[in-house]
C-alpha cells in the first residue's frame, strides 16, 4: 500500500500509512510534499523539458489536511529552455493547504567541478536503529526506518528510509526523497511535544545534486527562540555524501 493512490486525473486518496503525528485524524504532510514534488516532474515531463532537475522547493503549508480525498494542480509560471519556476497546489474541499514554488535547472556536465567542505554522516549502519514511534505516533512514522546519533535534544545526524511507494505509479527517486523530508521536524526533540507543540508552518530545500535514492540523512539542529518562533536546520545526506540543505519554519505553542 503507497502513501497516495491516484483516483483521478489531479486526484489522490491518502492511505492508513500518510496518518499523524500531532493529530491521528490529519495527513502527516510530509508524503503530501512528495506527492506535489512528483508531480511539478511529471508536468515537466509532458513539456518535453525532462533535462531540467529540481533544485529549489520552497513550501508554505496553510494549515491541517485530514485524511481524505486532495486535489492537486500544477502551473508554469517562468517558462524556458533551461530555468523553469512551477508552482504547485494541493486543496482539501476547494481550501488550498500546501503551495509548492519550484525552481527546475538544466543539467550540465560539471563533474570536474563537484565537491563539497560540508561533514560526512557517519554511514547507516554505524548508528544505531532508533524507533521514532516512541515519541511519534501515526503510520507514516510507523512506515519509516530511522537509524540515530543524537548529540542532545535537538541535534542529532540520523539516516531515514521506507519501504512503503510514495504513489501507485513510477516515482523518481528525488521525489521519493522529498517525501521523507518533512519527518526532520521530529527526529530530534528539544522537548517533550505533548507540552510543547512546535509544527512547522513552511519547508525550504535546496539541492546541489539528485539524491540517489534508498537511505536519506539528516544532520539537524533544531533551535527555539524566546517569543515564539523556532528553526530546525538540516543538511542533506545520500550514502555518497551531502547533497543539499533544508530548513523548517517553527511556530511554538506550550500547551495545557
Amino acid at each position: 500500500m503507497p502513501y497516495f493512490e491516484r483516483v483521478g486525473a489531479t486526484t489522490f486518496r491518502p492511505t492508513e500509512h500518510v496518518r499523524g503525528a500531532w493529530d491521528l485524524s490529519e495527513q502527516h504532510i510530509s508524503p503530501a510534499l512528495g506527492l506535489l514534488a512528483h508531480l511539478v516532474e511529471v508536468d515537466r515531463d509532458e513539456r518535453g523539458a525532462g533535462g531540467l532537475h529540481l533544485s529549489r522547493l520552497s513550501y508554505d503549508i496553510l494549515g491541517t489536511v485530514p485524511v481524505e480525498d486532495v486535489e492537486t494542480f500544477v502551473r508554469l509560471v517562468r517558462p524556458g529552455r533551461s530555468i523553469n519556476l512551477v508552482e504547485a497546489e494541493l486543496c482539501h474541499s476547494g481550501r488550498p493547504a500546501v503551495m509548492l514554488r519550484a525552481w527546475l535547472m538544466a543539467r550540465a556536465a560539471t563533474a570536474q567541478l563537484e565537491g563539497s567542505d560540508l561533514a560526512p554522516l557517519p554511514a547507516p549502519d554505524a548508528l544505531s536503529p532508533w524507533d521514532p514511534t516512541t515519541v511519534w505516533p501515526g503510520g507514516f512514522i510507523a512506515s519509516a526506518e530511522v537509524r540515530r546519533d543524537e548529540r542532545s535534544p535537538g541535534h542529532a545526524r540520523f539516516w531515514v528510509r521506507t519501504d512503503v511507494p510514495l504513489l501507485d505509479e513510477p516515482v523518481s527517486p528525488t521525489a521519493r526523497a522529498i517525501g521523507l523530508l518533512d519527518i526532520a521536524n521530529g527526529m530530534t526533540v528539544r522537548v517533550d511535544p505533548e507540552s510543547v507543540a512546535f509544527p512547522n508552518v513552511d519547508l525550504t530545500a535546496h539541492f546541489f545534486r539528485e539524491p540517489r535514492g534508498g537511505w536519506l540523512g539528516f544532520d539537524t539542529t533544531v533551535s527555539f527562540g524566546a517569543t515564539g518562533l523556532g528553526l530546525t536546520s538540516s543538511v542533506l545526506h545520500d550514502v555518497d555524501g551531502a547533497l543539499g540543505a533544508l530548513a523548517q519554519t517553527l511556530t511554538l505553542r506550550p500547551l495545557g
